[in-house]
């Protein structure tokens, strides 16, 4: 599965990367920035990175995660404003004329 379409990287490439940085270092943080460097390749847009982390979560070999790679809290799963206040909408704002 394509996980980043700007720089055309895949899941097993993510996968792959991570194998090869702890086959080099053992103890070694893992970070996207990391898997990009390895792969010779630059993070563009960013709008992959929900799913680039998702599936740096799934790897069994990651070790340990930077606090960006942590389970989500449950706190923000049910939330469905996104962290926006109310009324953030302009049409929401106006008065009816």
């Amino acid at each position: 599965m394509i996980v980043c379409h700007c720089a055309m990287i895949s899941d097993h490439d993510i996968g792959a990367a991570i194998d090869w940085m702890r086959a080099a270092d053992a103890q070694t943080i893992i970070t996207p920035g990391k898997i990009y460097h390895a792969l010779g390749k630059r993070a563009d847009c960013g709008g992959c990175m929900p799913l680039f982390l998702d599936t740096m979560r799934a790897c069994d070999k990651l070790g340990v995660a930077p606090p960006i790679l942590r389970a989500r809290t449950d706190s923000k799963k049910d939330a469905t404003h996104e962290g926006r206040r109310q009324g953030h909408r302009v049409s929401q704002r106006r008065t009816a004329l």
